[in-house]
């Protein structure tokens, strides 16, 4: 899953009342009313060059993804918007703009919601079929995204497969996804540091995956951000997991809505 954030996140550019304090010098404030110039580069740089780098390898390996996808962050990117279509991906509507929807009211929510789909009418033909939080749902989430007809939802951390919920009298997919096969790690203290470390994690994660495989079905998610993993001395680390699983003939790499449309098919449920 590429998370495709930058040009959304908190900044007092885009008139915020606070601005983003994780960056690549991990997480740190300015004071008062000081816009942090260095934190805007550094989310710029996933923009202008990392995006390209992972869009490159996505093409050299064949791999189509999941993009976890801000709607104000594709408007600003129109040519990241034709790269995602061209290169058949898939598209998560990761929120109006890159935001905590446990700051919003449940109208703002809803609100939020349908000004990021009308958004991706705009820049992509349709709107994404699934939904994805920053840091997690509010309470109403699971709710609001049921009833403006989303398939499914990957607001959750606690499986290695897809389930079902009940929510307000209907049955609704969850995909979940996962907060340590990430890339954030690298911004994080402690983390990691190289692209090897990146490799090897990966690697052991698919290696246990795969060896359970064999007895029930197991999924593995993976998470990206162009400004973190697109860096010239991270980039291997992936290229290097590709690598290693394309030499597994039972491994497919699938999108999200691959993934629902087939645990619809297979267990039931309405699309």
């Amino acid at each position: 899953m590429v998370n495709y954030e930058e040009g959304s996140e908190r900044s007092f550019a885009m008139g915020d009342a606070d601005q983003e304090t994780s960056t690549e010098w991990s997480s740190y404030s300015l004071p008062g009313e000081v816009r942090n110039l260095a934190m805007e580069t550094m989310y710029e740089y996933g923009s202008r060059v990392g995006i390209w780098r992972i869009f490159e390898l996505l093409e050299k390996y064949g791999v189509k993804a999941t993009f976890f996808a801000c709607a104000v962050a594709v408007e600003q990117a129109p040519e990241v918007a034709r790269a995602i279509l061209s290169g058949g991906h898939c598209v998560v509507s990761h929120g109006y703009r890159w935001e905590e929807t446990f700051r919003l009211s449940r109208d703002e929510e809803r609100e939020h919601i349908r000004l990021a789909m009308a958004s991706f009418e705009r820049t992509l033909g349709s709107r994404p079929r699934g939904w994805y939080c920053r840091y997690g749902p509010s309470v109403n989430t699971r709710e609001l995204v049921v009833a403006e007809g989303f398939t499914y939802d990957c607001d959750a951390y606690n499986d290695d497969l897809p389930y079902f919920v009940e929510t307000t009298g209907r049955r609704h997919l969850v995909v979940p996804y996962s907060p340590d096969v990430n890339d954030f790690r690298f911004w994080q203290s402690p983390g990691i540091a190289t692209s090897a470390q990146f490799f090897e994690y990966l690697k052991d994660s698919f290696d246990v995956l795969y060896a359970e495989g064999e007895r029930r079905p197991r999924m593995m998610s993976i998470g990206l951000h162009p400004r973190i993993i697109g860096r010239p001395g991270r980039i291997g680390g992936l290229e290097r997991f590709l690598d290693y699983t394309r030499g597994f003939a039972d491994v497919a790499y699938l999108t999200r809505d691959e993934i629902a449309d087939h645990w619809l098919a297979e267990h039931g449920g309405s699309k």
